[in-house]
């Protein structure tokens, strides 16, 4: 029996956050008090805020249903690992529609964890490896979650930092945003050191650590943290256009495409029509198009078309077919370019 009433508290509202309808019966026996007892403390989680319905009956019952606000959950020992396991293997990759509200609510997660909990979550995610389909590079969830703490508590970070060319440098910044593309994790944030604002891959980021500096906002140039880091890409990438037309509908090529690179429209003839501008790769411009796995024919730029036919050889050679000085056998590149 819990004599302790906010204990009961907290276990009576974990037993009604399961979705089920609990028999008040049921409830007195789990808490080993009187259906009396489970009356008093359900109004007490009512003046809480917490919307728990009741329905007569010959045993009565409570279900917890949804309401205006969410209040906080309860969650057991095994229900915060499995979350925490799960939200560490989504932000570990800068996967498409997992954004910072994701990494968010790791790292609120983990600020709470006991410790005996924080060990098992680790050991479990040391002992499995996830299978994803992202595009960018691995990112330790340690990582995100001491930036995204900083970022909600306007707390200055300070973290080691490797450039595109290898060199390496010690950051000191007022984080702003953490913005993911689908492919990365960028990191917008003012440098202190350079006096102005910078974009940080967060792949190429070590050593992150919470100064326990505050500091006040400051107000970025382009009002959105997404619109700065696109427009810091640009500055550093030559972009170019392109224009594909797939053999397959818009629905289709939208969910085997990342929509970074556009949104595809529908041509009228069954198939589709995909625009974009990108910085990235041709190559991988052109290996991507080819994993979407529809027949496609690409209209520009021809630099694209020349990377499309090159890849399209380079695989039909790899598969068997008849050596070339670089050209490709037609019947193997059919549809790609």
């Amino acid at each position: 029996m819990t004599t302790d009433t906010p204990a009961r508290l907290l276990q009576l509202l974990s037993l009604l956050q399961t979705p089920r309808e609990w028999p008040g019966g049921e409830l007195a026996g789990r808490l080993g008090v009187s259906r009396r007892t489970v009356r008093r403390d359900i109004d007490r989680l009512r003046e809480l805020g917490y919307p728990v319905q009741a329905t007569k009956g010959a045993d009565g019952g409570y279900r917890l249903v949804a309401g205006k606000a969410m209040p906080p959950l309860v969650l057991d020992d095994e229900e915060a690992v499995a979350i925490a396991v799960g939200l560490r293997a989504g932000a570990g990759h800068a996967v498409e529609g997992v954004d910072e509200a994701s990494v968010r609510a790791l790292a609120k997660l983990e600020q709470v964890l006991p410790s005996r909990l924080r060990h098992r979550v680790s050991t479990l995610q040391a002992a499995t490896t996830p299978l994803t389909s992202g595009d960018g590079p691995s990112i330790a969830p340690e990582t995100l979650t001491v930036m995204a703490s900083t970022v909600a508590g306007q707390e200055r970070l300070r973290f080691a930092y490797r450039d595109k060319d290898g060199s390496a440098s010690r950051r000191q910044t007022e984080p702003h945003r953490l913005v993911s593309t689908g492919r990365r994790w960028y990191l917008v944030a003012y440098d202190l050191d350079r006096d102005d604002w910078r974009t940080f891959r967060v792949d190429r980021v070590s050593e992150p650590f919470a100064t326990g500096v505050r500091f006040a906002p400051r107000e970025l140039p382009t009002g959105s943290a997404a619109e700065y880091l696109r427009q810091s890409i640009h500055r550093r990438q030559e972009t170019y256009t392109f224009e594909v037309r797939f053999a397959a509908s818009a629905e289709q090529v939208s969910v085997r495409m990342p929509s970074v690179l556009g949104a595809p429209e529908d041509d009228g003839t069954g198939g589709c029509v995909l625009r974009g501008t990108t910085g990235d790769p041709m190559e991988w411009l052109a290996v991507r198009l080819a994993m979407a796995g529809y027949e496609f024919t690409v209209h520009a730029p021809t630099e694209l078309v020349a990377s499309v036919g090159e890849l399209g050889g380079r695989l039909s050679r790899a598969a068997g077919g008849a050596p070339g000085d670089g050209g490709h056998d037609p019947r193997a590149t059919e549809g790609m370019a």
